[in-house]
């Protein structure tokens, strides 16, 4: 079977100044987040505790949705790399069927550990939560289903509702400010899930 390699894209060049100050502000912002909590992040407290100005963080973020949103981004990033290329199951080694229900674990750890960020990131100008576009599931899950013998499935459109049953829970529990998450139910579901949609 032809193997599929997933790419996420060439990431976009910065200046070095610029880049500098993306990884200054990203770090000052997780140390405020782990000090303060969520509240007392907001964009003038990020500037003066970072040492730079008002106008560097306003058009670095935008909004303080957007300070959440780059936190966010950055934790994707080293997902990404643990899927790509971290141990297995998560990462390359293990059977396909090993690494989807690993993948789902994962992501849904993430999601819960990242909860609070998540729900500050959802800027109110959208018309649906932040994180619900998730071509990287979409497409990791397609790989990962063309290396189980399905018989004639619709791998694309399988894939699609295996990303939906991954996420749609997970942004209920992220879009409700009086709901903590519960990761074990969620990580059980999605195992017997996958176990049942790939049975022989």
């Amino acid at each position: 079977m032809r193997k599929i390699e997933v790419t996420w894209g060439t990431p976009r060049t910065e200046r070095a100044d610029a880049a500098r100050n993306r990884q200054h502000l990203i770090a000052t912002a997780r140390a405020m987040l782990a000090e303060l909590g969520p509240d007392q992040l907001t964009m003038d407290a990020l500037a003066e505790r970072s040492g730079l100005g008002k106008g560097t963080v306003f058009r670095r973020f935008g909004t303080r949705a957007g300070i959440f949103g780059a936190l966010l981004d950055d934790g994707e990033r080293v997902f990404q790399e643990r899927v790509l290329s971290g141990p297995p199951p998560l990462g390359p080694g293990a059977s396909p069927l090993e690494r989807l229900i690993a993948y789902g674990r994962a992501r849904i750890h993430f999601m819960v550990e990242y909860h609070e960020i998540a729900r500050a990131a959802v800027d109110g100008r959208q018309p649906i939560p932040a994180g619900s576009q998730t071509p990287m599931s979409r497409a990791h899950i397609r790989m990962l289903l063309t290396g189980i013998d399905l018989g004639p499935a619709d791998l694309d459109l399988l894939a699609m509702q295996l990303t939906a049953a991954l996420d749609g829970p997970i942004l209920l529990y992220v879009s409700a400010t009086d709901l903590i998450p519960a990761e074990q139910p969620l990580t059980d579901g999605w195992r017997d899930l996958v176990q049942r949609v790939c049975r022989p």
